[in-house]
Formats: C-alpha cells, structure tokens, sequence
C-alpha cells in the first residue's frame, strides 16, 4: 500500500546526483534536468498493472474513521464530526542549533499521500514504519525533499493529497506557523481556499519513542477553508540530536513519517 511513495522515492534516489542540491539552488525549486525530465515521461504510474484511480489508492470515504490516541490523556481528543481526510505524510523535520546548545525547530516539508483507501486495513496501523524505513534508509540525504515534491508536482497522479510547511505567523508577524496546503494537486487544485493555517492546541510525547519520533500533535485553524482540526499522530523520525554547539553545528533536517487527519472545514 506504501508502493507509490516508495516507487517515488526510488526514481528520484535514481536520477538526482549528489551535486543536485547546488542546481536546485542555483535554477529554482522548479528546475529539472533532462535526466529528470526522462523519468517524468517515463514512470511507471500504476498500481499492480492498473492505473491509480483503479487500483483505489485514493478518494475513498473516510467519514467513519477514529484515530487511535493514547488512553488516559486529554490532549489529543478526536472530534465527534466526520472525518475529511487521512494522509501519509514524508519529508524532513528542520532544526537550526541555539544558544542555549539545543537544537530548535524552524519548522517542516512534507509531502502526504492520500492513503484513504487504505485506512480500514488491519495493517494500517503500521504503514508509516514501512515508508519512513524506505524513505530513510534507501533514498540518499544529498536529495532534497523539494526535489521529490517538484517530481510528484510534475507527475500529478490523484494520490497527491497535500504538501505541508511553514509560513510567518499570519497574526503576529513572529515565529512561524503551520501550512498544510491542498490548492496545488488533488480534487481541490485551484481553490485559492483550499488551505489551513494552523495553531497549537494539544500535544503529546510520542508513544512509541519519543527520542526519535516527534510529538503527536492536535492543532486548530487560523485561517484557511479545508480543515477547522488537524491532528498528527503515528510519528516516526524527527527528532533531532539532544545538544548542539551554538555558532559551529549547521542547521538540521531530520526525515520523518507521519499521519496526519483532517476534521471541518467549509470546503
């Protein structure tokens, strides 16, 4: 069920040199080499031998889906409403080193997949360990996680659900706050609305490992129309190493998995 993203992730492992960061950098996030180019006219977008939108990868209602969060804690609660939307998410965890000799985050890129075909599955539960093993252990770090958005971007297949990153705090002006962007691929490309601007409202330790995975968290909209709630749980990677020497360590990108779940919205 993983085999899109990782079919992905292996074309771009293929085709992008260890040199690809510094062409990115000097042409634009959107720039792509003939090389690129070939493996765009070229993939292989299919599933089992039929296309995506048969193989019921993506679409499929999710209304009656509960996430399962831990026992005896009251900051992740799901709504009551239906659920909108359930993506796979993959992409780096980003840290720069402070003062203080810790590592604080500037935020994140992700890209997530529509895996709502999937979310009634007995092994959905553990579809993010697949993927993060994959995406951690066979695509090189030299690729940049934009590189493999811009490639999926290019491609468009409908299991496209959303990109996730971060923006200045839209009301103060301070800080940094959370994106999760749907207006660029999937059913509501070009929906100007089709956005969430989010802030904190609960967050938990990971429950498997919190050294290594980043916190569940429960967050609502600030401004935006496809979701009032989001929810991430089921984290895996993230987290990055426990100190830094301010002035010497560089700023970090951490690979990480996770589930993201989507409630509201007016869209």
């Amino acid at each position: 069920m993983v085999a899109i993203p990782k079919a992905l992730l292996a074309a771009a492992a293929a085709q992008y040199s260890p040199g690809h960061a510094d062409y990115m950098a000097s042409q634009g996030s959107n720039a792509m080499s003939s090389a690129n180019m070939s493996v765009i006219n070229g993939f292989d977008w299919s599933f089992g031998g039929f296309p995506v939108e048969a193989a019921g990868l993506a679409g499929c209602p999710v209304d009656k889906f509960v996430p399962q969060f831990p026992a005896g804690q009251t900051q992740l609660v799901a709504p009551t409403q239906p659920t909108k939307f359930i993506g796979l998410a993959f992409g780096v965890q980003n840290y720069t080193c402070s003062s203080a000799n810790n590592y604080t985050s500037t935020g994140a890129v992700a890209e997530l997949i529509d895996v709502s075909c999937h979310a009634f599955n007995p092994n959905f539960s553990t579809i993010q360990n697949d993927l993060y093993n994959f995406w951690n252990s066979v695509v090189p770090g030299v690729i940049p996680i934009q590189a493999i958005i811009d490639l999926l971007h290019l491609l468009n297949p409908p299991n496209i659900l959303a990109q996730h990153y971060f923006i200045t705090n839209p009301v103060t002006g301070q800080g940094v706050s959370p994106v999760w962007d749907f207006t660029s691929s999937g059913l509501l490309k070009g929906n100007k609305d089709a956005f969430i601007v989010a802030k904190g409202k609960g967050s938990i330790p990971a429950p498997t490992n919190p050294k290594t995975d980043v916190a569940w968290l429960d967050v609502v909209n600030v401004q935006g129309k496809v979701a009032d709630e989001v929810f991430r749980f089921d984290t895996v990677g993230g987290q990055p190493p426990a100190s830094c020497k301010y002035g010497q360590d560089k700023d970090l990108s951490v690979k990480y998995v996770s589930k993201y779940i989507f409630y509201g919205g007016s869209l």
